[in-house]
Parts: C-alpha cells; structure tokens; sequence
C-alpha cells in the first residue's frame, strides 16, 4: 500500500506528454538539389553555434561544381580533413566525369567508392539524421546538385588514458580499467573474449543528449529472455538526457523502493569479461567509465576479480572473511546498544563492572554515542572523496583517531564505543562493491534505532524485515539471494566458497542460456606417472 501510493505521489509529475525543446522549432526536413538552400538550412539549424565550421570550395572538375563542408571544429582533427579528405576530393579526376556519363552514377557515389573507401563514410539526406552524424565527429560533405550528403568520421577529441582502476584495486590480475570512450571500451573486451560470439549493439538514449549506449553479450551462453527484457526495458526509456550510467541503473531496475543495488556496476573489464562468460550481459554507457552488469545478485556483489586470480583456498577464506565483515559492519554497532542499554544481563558480571565504571560520568546514553560518532566517521569519510587524494587520506585516517581520543579524553564518549565505531568502519571498507556498502552503512543506523528501543528483539525483527525485502527482490528475473534461495546445490560451488577451477565445469544455471558447459571433465591436477619417479 505505501510503495504504491509513494509510486503514485512520485509518478504524478510526469504523466504531461514530454516534448523536447526541438520539438517545437524543428521539422523532419531534408536535403534538396541547392546548394544555397541546404547551406541556409544548416545554418539556421546550428544558430549561435561558433564551433560549427562551414567551408565552401569549387570540386576540380571540368565543369565547376560548388561544394561545402561543415563539421564540429571540437570534435574533429583537423589534418585528418585536409590531409584525408579535401586533398584527395579536390583533385581533378576524369575518370570521375566519364563515369558519370556512362553509368549514370551520381558524383557523390563516385566519391564514395573511389576516393573515400578507407574512411567511414554513409550517405545521409535527413536533417536530424546529418546533426546526430556532425555531433558524434563526422564531416558533412555537401554538392551542389544533390540532395544526398556524405557523412565522414574524423574524430579527433583528446581522450583519457587507460590507467589502473581507482575504486577496484587489486594485487594480482590485470591493471587496466574503463575510460570515458564507448568504442575504447568495446575493444578492451574484444581482447579478452575474441570470439564471434560476443554481439554487440548499440542505441542512442537521451533526446537532447544523444547518447550512445551499448549492449554486449556472448551469444549461445546468455539467456535470450534477459537478453530480450534489456532492449526492451533500454528502448522503453524516453528522457531528455543521459549523463552517466547512473542514469539508466535506476531506469532498468526492478525494484525503486530498495537500497540494495539491483544493477551492478564496475570499471574493471576483467570482471566484467567473466560475467560476459557466465550468461550476464554488459551496458556500456559512453562518456562513463562504469559499466553496468545484470542481472545482479548479492552473491556476485561480494566477489571480486581477485578471487579467481589467487589459490583457491585463500580466495574461499577471504571470502568467508568477508561475510563475516558484513556481519560486524551491519549488527556490531546495534548489538553494543541493545547489550549496555537493554539485555545486560547477557554480559559477564567482571566485565559489565568495568564498563558501568568507565561509562558513570558520561553525559548520554550509549546509544547517543554510538550515532553521534557513526556520523562523525560518516562526514570524515565523506570529506576524504571530496578533498584531493593525498589530503582526503590523511583527513580521514588522521581525523578520526583525533576526534576518538578528544572525545574519550573530554569525557563525551566511553572508550568501549570508539572501539566498536572504529571495528565497524574497518569493516565496512572490505565490500568489493561500493553500493553495497553504502546499503549496510544506512541500515546500520536502522538497527542501531531498533536495539535502543527494543534491545536484541529490535535487531533480530529488523534482520527478518531485511531478510524478508531481499528474498522479494529481482533482478531481471532472476532472484537476488540465488543460489542461496532458491536454493541450488550446482551453484554453491561460488559462493561462500570459491571451488578450484577444475571443479568449476558448469556455468551459473539461471543466467546461461544453452551452453552451460564450461570446461572438459578430469582437469585437475595430476602427479607424474611412477615410472617416471623412478627414472
């Protein structure tokens, strides 16, 4: 009842028909055979643009043609257009003209196939067509006499390098991490899977934007349902503009009431890769370097590419350490209040003596000082992102056991409460995903609530309401808690522990399609043969 009426008061601003602000001045129009005409018509349609540059010139010809080009000046390279493109068009060719004259092929088609074959070129007559095409970093070339354009790629805007990933680091496996560029993107995972198999395919989003979004699957491993409900739920999205794949994260996801992320996100493409290979499907968003994988479940949120990289054994253990850390950082912080507030009577008499004399002169309750220092670490860390790197460390380190030492020196909080506060901040930075983190971060001030109030029973009827929301959760599909529940045995072998790869053989059951075989049978490890030793 609640999610539907917060639905509705949420959805109420958006039921107007959206309209773009082109809507109203811009028509579905098309080139026509003038030259005069067509160049009018692009200027009125990028006005107070300074960046678009338009250049006439007379094609070389034994009759004079005029022609004129018009591009971006900030999105293209400039000796590319000089070097690759005017220098070879404005050549005189006759065996263009006789061409022409003997197999009624019109000029632009002749430059097409003679003169541009090494380039990207398309023809394009649509107005809307030609903008979307100038704006991505393409040359129009227009002539006189025809009403169809040449459209050619010669970007030439400064990128970012490939550099090591800043929010996934690890110490074996490969250093390079996603960049702002879609196509750069799509190569880092074609040198990891180089099989015709991995499909790709790409949509514009965002009316006014005009982003480029890309999917990328393995065909015969991913399902085609949750392949199919992706580009419905992409060509469903009707918005203004995209900026960030945080955008279509909360557009695609199932759920909107729930602080579990439903759609995960990372800038490594190893990993992203080996979800490829398990049946996921990847959305690559340009000008951001986070990318988008589903279908998403909690388990895949606690491993990390490492994992695979590392012996098996130590893998399962820091795993295992892991959801451990989950535990300390969520009920840690509640536990404290609900033992020294409500359930004393589950602490040792020695101990609960020693700690009653350490907290008799304290202004508040453990509870009070437990969320006033939860929120004290949460604005250090908080002021860490958004100070320079090498200051926001030392703020964030340096800051905290300042603070912890004031205020146990002033007499504000007990010794006992930094030691949890600080246990529990530890612990909340083991999560491989940051989104996950922030979840347990804000439901730890929840059960911290419920333990003030209602002790132990507060924080075991807050765990069961958590337990309960994410067994209800989906993501495209496939439950959130798989392969815990529903419970699949196959699937167990990647979750609280990480099995040897030999072990390994089938592919996640609910995310691949046809192909669930992974590797041949019997590869694992072998000794010598006998004769061998005795050799």
């Amino acid at each position: 009842m609640i999610k539907k009426l917060l639905t509705k008061v949420l959805s109420r601003s958006s039921q107007k028909i959206f309209k773009t602000p082109q809507d109203d001045t811009q028509e579905t129009r098309t080139l026509t055979s003038d030259i005069d005409t067509n160049l009018q018509i692009l200027h009125d349609f990028f006005h107070l643009c300074e960046d678009i540059v338009s250049k006439e010139f007379i094609l070389n010809l034994p009759t004079s043609t005029r022609s004129f080009i018009i591009y971006a000046d900030s999105l293209c390279d400039p000796v590319m257009i000089n070097e690759s493109i005017l220098k070879p068009i404005m050549q005189e060719n006759y065996f263009q003209v006789q061409e022409i004259t003997t197999m009624n092929a019109s000029l632009p088609q002749i430059i097409l196939k003679r003169i541009l074959i090494n380039h990207q070129a398309k023809p394009v007559s649509d107005i809307q067509q030609l903008s979307n095409f100038l704006l991505n970093g393409h040359l129009i070339l227009v002539i006189d006499g025809y009403s169809t354009a040449i459209a050619i790629a010669v970007q030439g805007y400064e990128e970012r390098a490939v550099n090591e990933p800043s929010s996934e680091q690890n110490i074996r496996g490969p250093r390079d991490s996603f960049v702002e560029s879609l196509s750069t993107n799509v190569s880092l995972l074609r040198r990891r899977i180089r099989s015709s198999c991995l499909k790709y395919q790409s949509m514009t989003l965002g009316e006014i934007t005009q982003t480029k979004v890309g999917i990328c699957y393995i065909q015969g491993i991913a399902n085609d349902k949750i392949v199919k409900e992706v580009k419905v739920r992409l060509n469903r999205i009707n918005i203004d503009s995209i900026m960030d794949s945080g955008y279509i994260e909360e557009l695609i996801a199932d759920e909107s009431l729930t602080l579990f992320p439903l759609v995960q996100n990372t800038e490594r493409p190893d990993r992203t890769a080996a979800s490829l290979l398990e049946g996921k499907i990847a959305i690559i968003v340009d000008n951001t370097p986070s990318v988008l994988i589903v279908p998403c479940t909690i388990v895949s949120l606690f491993q990390a590419s490492e994992d695979y990289y590392n012996n098996n054994i130590f893998a399962t253990l820091i795993r295992i350490g892991r959801f451990f850390a989950i535990n300390i950082a969520l009920i840690a912080p509640a536990i404290t209040v609900a033992v020294f507030s409500n359930n004393a009577e589950l602490i040792p008499l020695n101990f609960l003596t020693t700690v009653a004399g350490a907290r008799s002169d304290l202004p508040f309750p453990i509870s009070i000082e437990i969320i006033l220092m939860e929120l004290t670490f949460e604005l250090l860390r908080e002021a860490g992102v958004r100070l320079p790197r090498t200051v926001g460390q030392a703020i964030s380190t340096v800051g905290g056991l300042v603070i912890g030492q004031a205020a146990v020196t002033a007499g504000i909080v007990s010794p006992i409460t930094v030691i949890v506060v600080s246990i529990t901040a530890i612990a909340s930075f083991v999560f491989p995903d940051y989104s996950l983190g922030t979840s347990i971060r804000i439901l730890r001030f929840v059960l911290i609530i419920l333990s003030s109030f209602l002790g132990l029973f507060g924080i075991v009827a807050g765990l069961m309401v958590i337990l309960f929301h994410l067994c209800g959760l989906r993501s495209f599909g496939v439950p959130y808690l798989w392969p815990i529940a529903p419970l699949s045995v196959r699937d167990l072998k990647d979750t609280f522990v990480r099995a040897p790869w030999w072990a390994m053989s089938t592919r996640p059951s609910l995310t691949t399609d046809k192909e669930s075989l992974r590797q041949a049978s019997k590869q694992g490890p072998t000794k010598p043969d006998k004769e061998v030793n005795d050799q």
